[in-house]
């Protein structure tokens, strides 16, 4: 398995992703963000490495996600292998399934959060990812599930987002996550506002949840947050 979450802020360009999977060091090969962007996770049973590339350049260029996808597919003579997610600067989310791909495989969309993965244990895995995050997030997240109305974010909101990851990947956990069993997982968040968070764990035989929580726990030290504090941020 691979799940993996997108979010895009249209208002702020705050963009955000989370991965996880059965395997080894996923934080090196999956999900790319891109603050002002957009965002995409490149997974399924043969990830391509190189689809972030275009991505990130046609979304820069402001094509919507679905043809930035679409473009990158259609040169792929091994699409069928892929899974891609895509997020663009307006929270418009695509997504590419490729036919070879193994079950149980799912997604969910909503404006500015979108999830999807292969290998599942369950479907609910990605809606308890995107309902959790949505629920942390914002005033208005049962008019977004129920509804898909626009998120009305709460004011501090990104300020706890890497919290608010890890709660959503232990909720999809609990819903069964990978059918191998989750190995490593990682995060990253890109604002306008603060130095870049990435976080990963590259392998984790026991609480790969608690052992995220750990490692935000020391990015929220002073020492090292007054580190990221002091980062330009353009």
């Amino acid at each position: 398995m691979t799940l993996s979450l997108l979010h895009v802020n249209p208002d702020t360009g705050t963009v955000a992703a989370l991965t996880a999977t059965g395997g080894v060091a996923v934080g090196g090969y999956v999900h790319h963000a891109w603050r002002g962007i957009g965002a995409c996770a490149t997974q399924g049973r043969v990830t391509h490495p190189w689809y972030p590339e275009g991505l990130r350049q046609a979304l820069a260029d402001d094509v919507r996600a679905q043809q930035a996808l679409d473009d990158q597919v259609v040169q792929d003579p091994q699409a069928t292998l892929r899974q891609c997610l895509v997020m663009d600067r307006y929270g418009t989310s695509a997504l590419h399934n490729g036919a070879d791909n193994g079950a149980v495989v799912a997604s969910c969309h909503y404006p500015g959060v979108a999830a999807a993965g292969n290998l599942l244990a369950d479907r609910r895995v990605v809606n308890a990812l995107c309902d959790t995050l949505l629920s942390s997030s914002c005033r208005n997240a049962e008019a977004v599930i129920a509804a898909g109305a626009m998120p009305v974010y709460r004011a501090d909101y990104e300020r706890c987002l890497p919290e608010s990851l890890v709660d959503a990947l232990e909720a999809a956990l609990g819903c069964g996550g990978d059918v191998r069993g989750t190995r490593s997982a990682a995060l990253r968040v890109e604002s306008f506002h603060q130095a870049p968070i990435d976080l990963r764990i590259d392998w984790c035989e026991g609480d790969l949840v608690g052992e995220l929580r750990g490692l935000i726990r020391r990015v929220r030290e002073s020492t090292f947050a007054d580190f990221l504090a002091a980062m330009p941020r353009r």
